[in-house]
């Protein structure tokens, strides 16, 4: 047995260790067969332990709750035929571990400087300690295969893994454990259920990669899952099976544990509906469908009408002992499963109790974010007190000032060199000696003061002008001489980076940084400006955000002339050189550095470095800025010495140069980072020749990041025997603003000369000091960065709020006191106050001197003998949840978790977004090429637990970019502001993401409680509301329109208008050839016209067809498919003339029979039709190869064609008995896929009619142009019945056709001079996206809307504010009034409530709180106020329709400032429904629903529509009748033959607005969604969402069981699906306090939308849960 396998399978992931060779042919593979057999059983052993003990966090305690004695009885039966190998096994890895670690070093050119010993020991035992906790699953989100990065085959993955030397062992099931060649039988018993982690793919295509199924199972802390024995199956709700023991086990199988997830609840038993995977396996191309029943004339089953669970996992086939990735027929996972997962995962959310019930309010959600621990420990120490530095003493022969130190040594030893630089392959290039640098810079100084640098030949510099900078990093010996050469001219210096490109990561704030200096001109050297990007004419491009510059060349310039001297010495305290300074989000400011500053700081740094003149220093950093600038560029021309510069592409080829270096020139000094350290240490094969006896001192740059200590300890250990001496390395801390602040002194000697400590994380996380345990996994090892500066003083001060001083054991910002700090940021005056001006306070609030301190941004406290000790920096400090993370740690916890294998190690970002009022830490990674998915997705879960168990705190997002996608800086390093920019914006593209919000939001507002009669012994019931209400001065809501007049009921004129057949013949005798209808096609020429006449004609011609043909008896209902036209409306005359019942269906869309014909179907089914009438057109596709394929042909009804018709007169027209009789159904499917039927009678249509005549003031001469669809609600009753019964034209226009020709609708209006339009929210979208550039050409055409009166989009939902008045802004240019468009509202029990009239006033809106909204109460506030709602009433009321708002639930009157169900009252309510699909109990009430409070005694129908009432004035000069004029109006339209005499309605007599009430409706009760005892709109939470990223074309929301699923259309490319997932999360969180349970996103046009332009919520839930979307990507959020 092969011993480091075994070891491997036991130590899991925390080992380090090489996965053993794995042979990869099959012949070769025999003996290793059974040990990979034996690794696997023990591994599987692992896997059964941790499954059970991570099963039991979900058993319910009461339930089959299994006894510490059974538990222990049943894991040792699991466990036996393994016991005895695992014990022996064991110990080996223990053994192996340490040994295994140090073959991963390896020269990679990335930052190692965090990488720690002991805090990948830390990783490893904390996720070693995780195994034996409950873990979460977490489903591994699916993609697309086109998404994916690199989808590795198995093979090549496996000689990939096995001979990379630092790889880890290798998790998946057969690649770590030797059978690379799998056979078909293997695969079989290994195609195990997921245990653990659902990792597999859901798309489609990712189906398609391997045959036979083989997932690679990947178990959340590795090794192999337990195979399940053939037939058992997965229980029903889709989660993980229950444990059973492996196949090959001689064992018998023990009996399953019980199904875990058997959801409680007796709901469920509607989950038993037959897989629609069965019924609806033709619903794969899942096409835009007009309106989707799916409940296909198949599977004609009764469900439950709010259609919970269509799809479901209940399989019956032998596909499902597979696993659960298999469904039916289809190969690929249901969706459900992965969330079922995640429920699981998110049953017990781990968080800390929330404060006791309060309010959904901002200043909750800030206490909550900040919670005061009780526990938290706090500072005990007494207030600090200044730490002073030595006195400052001058050795006596440094020269007085640069200027004079270049002179001097420029003439007395002119031949020494002052700097050397190496070229990028080592060898030695340029020297530049001192006597050089002398005559360069002054040759320098001299050009920059005289020569004219602008066109005008007048402006040249001056002294106190400020100049960029701009030299490579390979050329110092330019740089050198040009910034002495400033500083000779008084010109003050701004060293930049070298820009690469025209739109650099932060090129726009250096570009603000150079305008505020007003820099104009930029020192360049030669190479460098040929490198630079140019235009076609040979300019240097303008960078972006930069000023207009001039590039001046510092080479080869004229001799001075003899007698030109440079100026005389400038004053101290002017400005010598701006460094530029980064803030954390990437803003860039001018540290303002005096000549006396700069000066003081060399006198500082030569005092405590110890410096003198000729020695020799090598240089690894960045000499433009910082500690590289102070010492390589500064004090060493101060103190005459010689520098030798290693270019940063050097150190990346050879990473020992620097220490070649030094043995080459016996260096005394080097200053370097801990990154160069790490390189130095790797590159083992140098070390032979290098001798570090000469150093006596190695200063370490960064040595204020905490993780420069391991750096520091190990280079030690290594080059001790090199000659390397203890005291030589030094870590100093610094910051642009403070200088330098500290640094440890070389030669040191004396008690307190170094020091370290162990601190605890926690404590640190606190702001307090307190001493680890050395062995304790979560404590920060310390070491010093020295004692203060000579000439200094430091205190630390609170990080937050004013300046007090901290306690000596608290942590806080480090501030310096001294003449050698930076004096102020260039132009920002109140950014200076803060940074350079602080006065720190004592505990009484005085100030502890007059002196002003400058904060360094290190935090950190002093120890003892004034050491100073930094623990982080303020620009890396996160707060979470009242407690204090540094990103740096962070980093390294994260480098721990098997950094070489999946990511890159210096490639990480960590910050932190506020989201929610707190800071949520994001990480973002640069992941290998090679790393697979599954990799890729447990390396993120392993950090989550890693960081969550080292640092008690959440990951709220993990990313994963494509190798070298970071924004990087000009050196290499990673643009952090620019990522944490990008990743807000949304143009990160990251390959990978997880989100956790269930896990890390803790400070969400806690649940509404809904009180249920049994919490209060005297329960508020609608009664006490009602009196609540009437106490409070609240209104009670309830509205009605004007009256309609009496009609005498009993007089024959009037029992003819009771039929709109009788008024049909009526104008066929009385007004024969008036033209009623015109139809037009998509060039806007006349297709049809149709006069009364022709109609009635037509009609009894129809008429005469079903009865003879037909054989039609009285009261048959009759379905007519026909498309939107004439044929309809006579089709529709024709059944009424004969007594049958006519149900008019939309025809089935061509492209997409497979989901639009089942529809048609269902309805001709569900209304009992005996017959369909249709067209040629229509019945040949009914009848075609394609339909056939969707439904059986020869079960449709007789078709009959109207197109072939007899010419006979009809015998006799047939008359209702009653006007109460039906007269027609009107179908249609609601947006959560309910088809509802309902019944209008005669009586109703006549009513309708004539409300809506005095509403519109419709009349024989008025020109009407509809646009919308003809087949339910209104747009059926304008279409076909308005017309005839008023007699005035219209002007028909098929959406289909404008579909083609978006100008035909708006074009045809004006032709007409129409006064009154209708059309739908799908045709004003296609205007407004199709005409939005052509408004200009419609213009000249001559178009001109200033006839339209109303323009009214006939709906059944809220108001679509934001297209309406787009839609008017747009088109005001043509004349449209913005107050003639309004919307109508209709529903099923009544088609008509409200509707814009012809002399109503313009639609009001109003502005709401969307929080008291949740809560159902209406708040008005103003237009702006944050989380404000406009809404717009919805038309006015029709005449006859009476309004009220009730509690659904409790059915008691709401007040005026409730929300509740809209109910009505109006004679032309439907009837009732003929049929709905699902539970008809539920729908009883629906039409005759009585108050329990009030007047109890009337009935009225419920619209299922939440809304409220609102008293609002109408605006101006459209006033309403008044009572009398509408009385008077209405008797005179009663009855009679004048049915068209009456004239318009006269004004009123008064001029004052008159109040109305308006009717609001806030969106239908069966989509709102219940979220934590609130209620939300699915539209407000799309609204944010649409808003959050301009690529999301469309978005719909969802719950399954209690999760939150969005659903975005991405406009873009698939590699920018990822970016959304953290930016939806992020949106609905802030704005409403919701957290995001799944993001899917999908291709344009995926979500469904109905004839009315809805979204087809519930269906496009359905298609998910089937796995029907095709989606790009879906993100499952932790």
């Amino acid at each position: 047995m092969n011993g480091a396998t075994a070891a491997a399978a036991v130590a899991g992931p925390s080992s380090d260790m090489p996965a053993a060779a794995t042979s990869s042919t099959a012949a070769a593979a025999a003996p290793e067969d059974d040990d990979a057999e034996a690794a696997a059983r023990k591994q599987s052993v692992v896997d059964l332990e941790e499954l059970y003990v991570w099963l039991q966090q979900f058993e319910d305690p009461t339930i089959g709750d299994i006894t510490q004695k059974g538990y222990e009885k049943k894991r040792t039966r699991l466990l036996a035929p393994y016991a005895p190998k695992q014990a022996q096994a064991a110990p080996s890895a223990g053994r192996q571990q340490p040994r295994a670690r140090r073959t991963q070093r390896r020269v990679t050119h990335n930052e190692k400087r965090y990488h720690s010993e002991v805090r990948q020991e830390a990783v490893q035992q904390a996720l070693a300690a995780m195994q034996n906790r409950p873990k979460p699953s977490l489903p591994m989100p699916s993609k697309r295969t086109s998404v994916m990065a690199r989808s590795p085959d198995r093979e090549r993955h496996d000689s990939a893994s096995s001979s990379d030397e630092d790889s880890v062992v290798n998790e998946s099931v057969g690649v770590g454990g030797g059978d690379a060649q799998s056979t078909p039988e293997r695969e079989r018993a290994r195609a195990t259920p997921q245990l653990l982690a659902a990792h597999s793919d859901t798309s489609s295509t990712g189906s398609a990669r391997e045959t036979p199924p083989q997932q690679r199972q990947h178990l959340h802390r590795g090794g192999a899952p337990a195979p399940l024995p053939p037939g058992q199956r997965l229980p029903n709700g889709g989660g993980p099976p229950p444990a059973a023991a492996p196949a090959p086990a001689p064992a018998p199988a023990p009996a399953p544990a019980p199904p875990v997830w058997e959801e409680r609840d007796k709901r469920t038993k509607s989950h038993e509906i037959t897989d629609l995977a069965d019924v609806m396996h033709n619903l794969r191309p899942y096409s835009q469908p007009p309106d989707v029943t799916h409940n296909t004339a198949q599977s004609r089953r009764m469900t439950a009408a709010d259609r919970v669970n269509r799809y479901n996992q209940s399989r019956q086939s032998s596909a499902s002992d597979d696993n659960m990735g298999t469904v039916t027929g289809t190969g690929r996972w249901k969706v459900s499963a992965k969330i079922q997962q995640l429920l699981n995962t998110l049953k017990r959310p781990k968080r800390r109790p929330l404060p006791e019930f309060y309010e959904d309010d901002d200043i909750e959600l800030e206490i909550a974010a900040n919670p005061k621990d009780p526990n938290a420990p706090k500072p005990e120490g007494s207030t600090m007190t200044s730490a002073v530095g030595e006195q400052l003493v001058i050795p006596s022969g440094l020269p007085r000032n640069l200027e004079s130190a270049i002179q001097r040594y420029g003439s007395a030893t002119y031949k020494a060199p002052v700097a050397t630089v190496l070229d990028p392959n080592g060898k030695l290039s340029i020297t530049l000696s001192y006597g050089k640098l002398l005559s360069r810079s002054q040759k320098i100084a001299y050009t920059l003061l005289n020569k004219s640098f602008s066109k005008g030949g007048d402006s040249c510099l001056k002294s106190g002008d400020r100049i960029a900078l701009v030299y490579p990093n390979n050329d110092p010996i330019n740089f050198i001489c040009a910034f002495y050469g400033c500083l000779q001219a008084g010109i003050v210096p701004v060293p930049i980076e070298v820009p690469l490109t025209r739109r650099d990561a932060g090129s726009q704030q250096i570009g603000f940084l150079l305008g505020s200096c007003g820099i104009q001109v930029a020192l360049t050297s030669e190479a460098c400006l040929k490198g630079l990007p140019k235009t076609a004419t040979g300019e240097v491009v303008a960078f972006k955000g930069w000023p207009k510059l001039q590039w001046f060349v510092t080479e080869h310039l004229a001799k001075t002339p003899k007698d030109w001297l440079p100026p005389p010495r400038l004053m101290d305290d002017t400005p010598a050189y701006i460094e530029y300074s980064t803030d954390r989000d990437g803003s860039v400011m001018g540290v303002v550095v005096t000549r006396a500053a700069m000066l003081a700081h060399c006198r500082t740094i030569t005092m405590a470095c110890n410096y003198t003149e000729g020695e020799n220093m090598v240089c690894v950093l960045d000499f433009k800025r910082e500690v590289g600038l102070w010492h390589s560029v500064l004090t060493s021309v101060l103190n005459g010495m010689h520098v030798v510069f290693i270019p940063y592409a050097l150190m990346k080829v050879n990473p020992a140069s620097w220490m070649q270096m030094i043995t080459k020139y016996r260096a005394s000094v080097a200053v370097v980072k801990s990154r160069d350290l790490h390189w130095g240490l790797l590159a083992t094969k140098d070390h032979k020749e290098v001798s570090l006896s000469s150093l006596r001192l190695l200063l370490v740059a960064d040595g204020a990041n905490p993780w420069s200590l391991s750096s520091c300890d190990q280079f030690l250990s290594v080059f001790q025997n090199k000659g390397l001496r203890p005291d030589a390395i030094c870590p100093c801390a610094s910051s642009s603003e403070a200088l330098t602040v500290s640094v440890r002194r070389p030669g040191r000697a004396g008690v307190n000369a170094t020091g370290r400590g162990v601190l605890s994380m926690s404590g640190l996380s606190y702001g307090v000091v307190r001493v680890d345990q050395e062995n304790s996994l979560t404590s920060l090892t310390l070491q010093d960065c020295g004692q203060v500066m000579p000439g200094c003083g430091i205190v630390v001060v609170k990080m937050e709020g004013a300046s007090y001083l901290c306690k000596t054991d608290e942590v806080g910002e480090i501030c310096v006191n001294s003449g050698a700090t930076g004096s102020q940021y260039w132009g920002l005056q109140g950014l200076t106050n803060n940074t350079f001006r602080v006065q720190p306070l004592q505990g009484d609030g005085k100030p502890l001197s007059e002196a002003e301190y400058v904060r360094s941004g290190l935090l950190g406290f002093l120890g003892p003998g004034g050491l100073v000790f930094v623990c982080g920096s303020r620009d890396g400090l996160m707060t979470v949840t009242g407690r204090k993370h540094n990103a740096d740690d962070i980093i390294a916890t994260v480098l721990a978790v098997e950094p070489m294998k999946f990511i890159y190690r210096g490639r990480i970002a960590v910050f932190s977004i506020r989201v929610l009022r707190d800071e949520r830490i994001c990480v973002i990674a640069e992941q290998r090429p090679d790393c697979s998915e599954e990799e890729s997705f447990q390396w993120m879960s392993r950090v989550l637990q890693a960081v969550d168990s080292i640092h008690q705190v959440g990951i709220y997002c993990l990313a994963l970019v494509p190798p070298n996608y970071l924004p990087k800086t000009p050196l290499g390093g990673i643009h952090l502001s620019e990522t944490k920019r990008r990743f807000l914006e949304g143009t990160l593209h990251p390959a990978n993401v997880l989100l956790c919000p269930h896990t890390c939001v803790t400070n969400l507002p806690k649940p509404r409680e809904i009180h249920s009669a049994a919490d209060f012994v005297t329960d508020v019931g609608p009664a006490s509301v009602m009196v609540g209400n009437i106490v409070q001065g609240n209104r009670l809501a309830s509205a009605q329109g004007r009256d309609m007049g009496v009609v005498d009921e009993d007089s024959d004129s009037a029992r003819k208008y009771q039929f709109i057949s009788e008024i049909l013949r009526w104008r066929a005798q009385s007004t024969a050839e008036h033209v009623i209808f015109t139809l037009l096609n998509s060039k806007g020429t006349v297709a049809t016209t149709l006069s009364c006449v022709q109609l009635h004609k037509k009609a009894e011609r129809i008429g005469n067809l079903l009865l003879e043909k037909g054989k039609i008896n009285t009261g048959d209902h009759v379905a007519l498919i026909f498309p939107p036209g004439i044929d309809l409306i006579c089709a529709f005359y024709g059944c009424l003339y004969v007594g049958a019942v006519p149900v008019t269906i939309r025809p089935p869309h061509p492209q997409n029979l497979q989901t639009t014909l089942p529809t048609v179907r269902m309805i001709v089914d569900v209304s009992k039709s005996v017959l369909v009438l249709s067209n040629q057109n229509v019945i040949k596709l009914l009848k075609s190869k394609e339909a056939s394929n969707v439904v059986d042909i020869k079960s449709w009804p007789v078709t009959l064609d109207t197109d072939d018709m007899p010419k006979k007169k009809l015998p006799v027209m047939y008359r209702a008995p009653t006007a109460e009789m039906l007269a027609y159904l009107d179908f249609s499917v609601s947006t959560t896929g309910m088809l509802a039927g309902i019944k209008m009678s005669h009586a109703a249509v006549t009513s309708l009619c004539r409300s809506m005549k005095l509403a519109c003031e419709l009349y024989p001469s008025r020109h009407i142009a509809l646009c919308l669809d003809p087949y339910c609600g209104l747009g059926f009753a304008l279409w076909c019945l308005s017309s005839i019964y008023s007699g005035h034209h219209s002007i028909l226009i098929p959406p289909s056709e404008v579909e083609v020709n978006p100008a035909l609708w708006l074009t045809a209006v004006s032709q007409y001079r129409v006064r009154d339009t209708f059309c739908s929210y799908g045709v004003m979208e296609l205007c407004t996206k199709g005409l939005g550039s052509s408004v200009n050409q419609l213009k000249q055409r001559g178009v001109n809307l200033g006839c339209v009166r109303t323009c009214v989009v006939v709906a059944e939902e809220r108001p679509r504010i934001t297209l309406t008045t787009s839609f008017s802004k747009l088109f005001s240019a043509l004349g449209l009034s913005p107050r003639a468009v309004s919307t109508s509202f209709g529903c099923r029990v009544n088609v008509a409530i409200c509707l814009q009239g012809a002399s109503s006033p313009e639609p009001s809106t109003v502005y709401v709180d969307l929080r008291a909204l949740r809560n159902d109460r209406v708040s008005l506030v103003e237009r702006g106020s944050p989380h404000s709602l406009c809404l717009m009433e919805s038309g006015k009321l029709l005449p006859g329709v009476k309004v009220i708002i009730a509690n659904p639930d409790t059915k008691g009157q709401c007040g005026d400032s409730h929300l509740g169900e809209i109910w009505v009252q109006s004679s032309h309510n439907a009837s009732g429904y003929f049929t709905i699909y699902g539970d008809e109990n539920d729908y009883a009430d629906h039409f005759s629903a009585r108050l329990v409070t009030g007047t109890t005694s009337e009935t009225y129908a419920r619209t299922g529509y939440l809304g409220f009432l609102r008293r609002t004035e109408g605006s101006g000069q459209q006033q309403l009748l008044s009572q009398s004029d509408t009385a008077s109006l209405a008797s005179g339209q009663g009855g009679g033959e004048d049915l068209e005499s009456s004239g318009p309605a006269p004004p009123s007599s008064d001029a004052t607005p008159e109040l109305h009430d308006a009717v609001f409706v806030v969106g239908a009760l069966d989509e709102t969604i219940m979220l934590r005892g609130m209620r939300y709109h699915p539209i407000d939470i799309e609204n944010s969402v649409m808003r959050c990223h301009k690529k999301i074309a469309e978005c719909a929301v969802f719950t399954w069981t209690n999760l939150l699923v969005v659903v975005v259309e991405l406009d873009g490319n698939e590699n920018e699906a990822l970016d959304l997932v953290p930016l939806v999360t992020n949106t609905v969180l802030e704005e409403h306090h919701l957290i995001v349970g799944v993001v899917v996103v999908v291709d344009p046009g995926v979500v469904p939308i109905n004839s009315r332009g809805e979204k087809q919520r519930m269906h496009l839930r359905d298609g998910f849960l089937a796995d029907q979307l095709d989606p790009i990507y879906v993100a499952y959020n932790m």
